[in-house]
């Protein structure tokens, strides 16, 4: 959701009230889309956004496509601890293999794993589980450590600079290590 998430950081720098948030997003329309799906995108984007400080937003809001995706990339580890472990515990060990692709086996194995550190994630169900595995491949298509959401093929990561810099900056070394597929 990166033209989304550019809208939000955005938003987020101007340091909306809530009923300032609540126009934009419902009234506004800046995301353009149906009511209950812009507050439900709005609240996830900017709960992700929230992760990261007002130069990562404006980052975001104004860098180059391939520095926004890797920021936005940072956000999303720092937000979902799911995406962080997939890429060390599956990402980072199929590169270091030489793996070519991912492929759902490892989805559900990786799950099983998550099973033993969370009792939460038994209760998941199917459709919830087939749900993230999609959202995590898009998110790391997008930020081209895959070819495509089809093939799933490994692209090594290549960070831009200025996304290294602001997350060095930030001082997140788990972050780093996650995008560089660094153990």
């Amino acid at each position: 959701m990166i033209p989304e998430s550019r809208k939000v950081a955005a938003l987020m720098l101007s340091q909306p009230t809530q009923a300032q948030w609540d126009d934009a997003i419902e009234v506004e329309n800046i995301l353009q889309k149906t009511p209950p799906t812009a507050r439900r995108q709005a609240r996830l984007l900017r709960r992700r956004l929230e992760t990261i400080d007002d130069a990562g937003l404006e980052l975001i809001v104004g860098a180059e496509a391939e520095v926004c995706v890797q920021i936005l990339l940072a956000a999303s580890i720092r937000h979902s601890r799911l995406i962080g472990d997939f890429m060390r515990d599956v990402y980072a060990a199929d590169l270091r293999k030489l793996e070519k692709s991912l492929s759902h086996r490892q989805w559900d194995s990786f799950l099983a794993e998550c099973e033993h550190r969370d009792e939460a994630v038994k209760a998941w169900a199917q459709t919830t589980r087939e749900k993230l595995f999609q959202v995590v491949v898009r998110i790391l298509a997008e930020a081209k450590y895959l070819d495509s959401t089809r093939r799933m093929g490994l692209t090594p990561p290549m960070l831009h600079p200025k996304a290294r810099a602001y997350i060095q900056q930030l001082g997140d070394a788990e972050t780093l290590a996650r995008m560089e597929a660094q153990r």
